[in-house]
């Protein structure tokens, strides 16, 4: 499961809306609304979450949080 820290780079950066935050980083609202709600994250473009982390000045670890599926682990 991936889970997004967008929220609270946003937060640290006091950015209050998303519409904000797409007018700033001139990333495509589509992009920053997997982040954002956490769906179909697995899609992004590793081109895409670069450039979300030279926006925020962070490491791919601050942006994405990777929890393993306690299945998964199980095996």
């Amino acid at each position: 499961m991936l889970k997004s820290k967008l929220r609270h780079l946003m937060a640290d950066k006091k950015i209050n809306s998303l519409s904000s935050l797409i007018r700033d980083s001139k990333i495509s609202r589509e992009t920053l609304n997997k982040l954002y709600h956490e769906e179909k994250m697995e899609t992004l473009k590793l081109e895409m979450i670069v450039k979300i982390c030279e926006y925020f000045n962070c490491k791919i670890q601050d942006l994405i949080e990777y929890i393993p599926d306690e299945e998964s682990s199980e095996n």
